[in-house]
């Protein structure tokens, strides 16, 4: 996941509330799995469109329109873009717009989630892992153990402000929290939530299952 340095409001200016540059969340293993995995299916398809015989090329061609689409849709498409008036979220096959005033809470179980008018929308692109939390807990616990003088918290290390010592999918979730409580009051940031179908995604998927289902019934 990336995330942009915060830009705060200027000193001179104390009574109006932080304001922070824009911030992408994505998933840098699901990208990479996603393209080793596109690189194969089209090197296959490919193939078996050139070298395959009967409906073989055929077969190749709508597996290749139904898989290809749904590989992205999982791996390369899922982002969260963070502003300062709203909280942009890109899953597989649809797209949510969340003004902060409707941000009702995030959480990180065992999936990012983020709650909002009465619903509850996975973060994909924010995934949890629970190897990378439980590393994080024993790091926590022995820098709490190392330190005499109880200056280490669970978040940030005593010698190093910067330093985070939370799983990144804990870190994304806080930074978030911490954006839609200072965001909430804007007047840019009030609305409801937007929920848009990626049918760009959807339409190649159902063509190619539709393909898919015709080859294998005529065989």
């Amino acid at each position: 996941m990336t995330s942009p340095d915060d830009d705060s409001a200027p000193a001179s200016s104390s009574s109006m509330p932080e304001t922070f540059s824009d911030r992408v969340y994505r998933s840098p293993s699901g990208i990479g799995g996603g393209v080793l995995l596109l690189a194969l299916s089209g090197w296959l398809g490919i193939d078996a469109m050139i070298r395959g015989e009967g409906r073989t090329p055929w077969l190749a061609l709508a597996g290749l329109l139904f898989a290809v689409p749904v590989v992205i849709a999982f791996t390369v498409r899922p982002a969260v873009y963070a502003g300062q008036d709203r909280l942009l979220v890109r899953n597989p096959f649809r797209t949510v717009t969340l003004p902060w005033a409707a941000v009702e809470g995030l959480r990180a179980g065992y999936t990012s989630e983020v709650l909002a008018g009465g619903a509850t929308y996975q973060l994909w692109a924010i995934p949890v892992s629970l190897r990378q939390r439980k590393r994080a807990a024993r790091q926590q616990a022995r820098a709490a153990s190392e330190d005499p003088f109880s200056r280490t918290s669970a978040h940030v290390s005593a010698n190093n402000a910067g330093e985070d010592r939370r799983a990144p999918s804990d870190a994304a979730i806080g930074d978030l929290r911490e954006m839609a409580e200072l965001n909430a009051q804007r007047e840019g940031a009030q609305g409801a939530p937007e929920v848009r179908w990626a049918f760009e995604v959807i339409a190649p998927t159902l063509a190619g299952a539709v393909l898919l289902v015709i080859m294998l019934a005529i065989g």
